[in-house]
């Protein structure tokens, strides 16, 4: 059973919703934001799980100073939107400051009318 086409409009939106919600490392939202069972490679190749992303935020290991996102491309497939952006970070990590450009793939998946990201990776451009 296919679901309905989701607007550009509504992609945008629930990306705009994370990308602030990983900038002000709100746990409530990226909770909701985030598939239980989330993969997501990191630049570094490390494997990530939704648990280590949320923990990384809670623990304050990760600070976000800025994030400009600009989308490349969406594509619905099904019940699925696959999404890549170009964004530019600038932040801490362990207290150790990095900035750079880089390039997210993201896929979401609709759940009880709610869209969930399902994996994602990231690499540095």
């Amino acid at each position: 059973m296919s679901s309905p086409l989701l607007t550009e409009q509504k992609i945008l939106e629930i990306e705009n919703q994370l990308r602030e919600a990983m900038k002000k490392s709100d746990v409530e939202i990226l909770e909701q934001l985030l598939h239980d069972d989330l993969l997501f490679v990191l630049p570094s190749g490390e494997v990530i799980t939704k648990k280590t992303d949320l923990e990384t935020h809670k623990s304050g290991n990760l600070v976000l100073e800025e994030i400009t996102s600009s989308i490349d491309s969406i594509k619905q497939i099904d019940q699925n939107v696959v999404v890549t952006l170009s964004s530019k970070l600038k932040g801490k990590m362990l207290e150790q400051n990095f900035e750079g450009n880089f390039r997210y793939l993201r896929v979401w998946k609709m759940f009880d009318g709610q869209l969930k990201v399902i994996a994602g990776s990231c690499v540095a451009v």
